[in-house]
């Protein structure tokens, strides 16, 4: 039976559709949040958008609650809830907005899962480097672990980005930032070999500025690598999904968990801000437990 408080919800998601130009997915979701929204004030015997009060929101949330929807999901029901109120109050459909003081519960941030050192030995090993593009492969797989690169850094960087004297990279970032990355022994190595004899062989005479071709003498794309990733993670036994961001977490965990320095890890990683980065030092509470037992006298 439609409510008399549909009208107002009709106008708003017309106004999202169309003023704000939202995607149809986004408006589907703002409608799913919205109509249990307005069936809980209907509930609560609520028929004019007018005599909604704070209490019936914060009635609403309770019974999100209740019904064990995640924090996550409560927070963007909020925000959608929110937004109709504004809209509301602007078109004087409200005479106050009940949203006004109300905090959203805050959606804890998911903790990045790692692969374990005798994963990334594995996985690091899969590539055969008897061929050229299994030798490509293993370079693009040691630098991955070595630097903890995004992706899309791995796959842009070109020849003249890397020096294998001083073993360091120079990789662009969001926003098109530089930093300067440390280049460990093996990934050196594997990237000497891959430089020496394995890239002439795929590019075949052609000329290319990317560090990593394919056999067309194109640059290695996103979508390549993750491919590649994942048949050489079969290949090592690992049976979970792996991505490459997975990878660039191990790096960073595995770093915090041998001893390094939060800063240090900020910078290799190029984060602009170092709470992103310490969501790591919440991953090796494990190693911090057991360095405790170790240690100290008192354990």
């Amino acid at each position: 039976m439609p409510s008399p408080l549909d009208p107002a919800l009709d106008l708003f998601l017309v106004h999202i559709r169309v003023e704000k130009g939202l995607a149809p997915n986004s408006v589907d979701a703002y409608a799913c949040d919205l109509r249990r929204y307005l069936d809980d004030l209907t509930r609560q015997g609520l028929s004019d958008w007018k005599d909604v009060r704070r209490e019936h929101l914060l009635a609403h949330l309770d019974h999100l609650l209740h019904q064990g929807i995640s924090a996550r999901s409560q927070a963007r029901a909020l925000s959608a809830i929110r937004s109709l109120h504004r809209l509301l109050l602007s078109e004087k459909l409200a005479d106050a907005d009940p949203t006004e003081e109300v905090d959203g519960p805050r959606a804890g941030r998911r903790l990045p899962r790692q692969l374990s050192r005798q994963e990334v030995f594995r996985l690091l090993a899969a590539p055969s480097p008897r061929t050229a593009a299994g030798s490509r492969d293993k370079a693009m797989l040691e630098l991955l672990y070595a630097t903890g690169l995004r992706v899309s850094e791995l796959v842009g960087l070109s020849v003249n980005d890397v020096n294998l004297e001083t073993r360091m990279l120079l990789a662009r970032g969001k926003g098109s930032k530089e930093r300067l990355v440390p280049v460990g022994v093996p990934a050196a190595a594997a990237l000497r070999s891959y430089l020496d004899f394995a890239r002439p062989r795929l590019l075949r005479g052609r000329v290319s500025k990317d560090l990593f071709v394919t056999p067309r003498g194109a640059g290695m794309t996103r979508q390549g690598f993750w491919k590649l990733l994942n048949r050489h993670a079969r290949a090592a036994g690992i049976a979970r999904r792996v991505s490459p961001h997975k990878l660039r977490h191990s790096f960073a965990t595995h770093l915090l968990a041998g001893g390094a320095d939060l800063r240090s890890v900020q910078a290799m990683l190029g984060h602009a801000d170092i709470s992103t980065t310490q969501i790591y030092t919440h991953v090796e509470q494990g190693h911090v437990q057991r360095a405790y037992e170790k240690h100290h006298p008192r354990a």
